[in-house]
């Protein structure tokens, strides 16, 4: 079975030219389509995956979302969606390697002190534990100065799941764990359409 890290873009990994690739994995045109943050070849920008479930991925809007697992390596709130129950609760998976996780950090920082106890953010990391350590996943966290849950996701048990199209991806849940919408990347403006679908969540 393929694991989650090998399906991944190639333009992921190229932001980072030390990483090693996993796998000898070979160029497919399917995996050079999608880029950390970007869209589809020659563009950039989030997607709203809202009328679909992602591809090749377990999760479905209108549906339960499934449990994080992973370990907890620093933040606060809920460190899964168990504990999150009864708050809106953002998913979002990340990478050190990813530019555009630098600025939804701080976006989704901005909404968890909005919302105060009604949102939490669950931020799952998908790195390798051979290409970075707990403290490279921390210190990450702690320069964007974040306090919302950073679980790390060395064995791919929950991102293996949801299999995330690109970093950064977020799903966005309900109050009951339904799953209510995903944003596939990061763009300027993004938050503010997150912002709109928590408040409507909230009501």
């Amino acid at each position: 079975m393929q694991s989650f890290r090998s399906s991944m873009s190639m333009n992921d990994r190229s932001t980072v030219a030390t990483r090693r690739v996993i796998g000898g994995l070979s160029v497919m045109a399917t995996l050079a389509l999608v880029g950390c943050g970007g869209g589809a070849a020659g563009g950039s920008g989030a997607d709203s995956a809202d009328s679909d479930s992602a591809s090749g991925s377990a999760v479905e809007i209108g549906k339960p979302a499934p449990e994080v697992k992973g370990d907890a390596v620093g933040g606060d709130g809920p460190k899964s969606l168990a504990e999150g129950k009864g708050q809106v609760v953002i998913v979002d998976f990340w990478a050190t390697f990813c530019d555009p996780c630098r600025k939804s950090f701080p976006a989704y920082q901005e909404l968890v002190d909005k919302y105060a106890g009604d949102l939490a953010v669950i931020a799952v990391s998908v790195d390798d534990p051979e290409d970075v350590t707990v403290d490279e996943v921390k210190q990450f966290a702690e320069e964007l100065e974040v306090t919302f849950s950073i679980v790390w996701d060395k064995n791919q048990e929950t991102a293996g799941v949801y299999k995330p199209p690109k970093m950064p991806t977020s799903y966005i849940v309900d109050k009951d764990g339904v799953l209510r919408h995903i944003h596939a990347g990061y763009e300027s403006g993004e938050a503010a359409a997150i912002d709109e679908e928590v408040a409507a969540l909230l009501e």
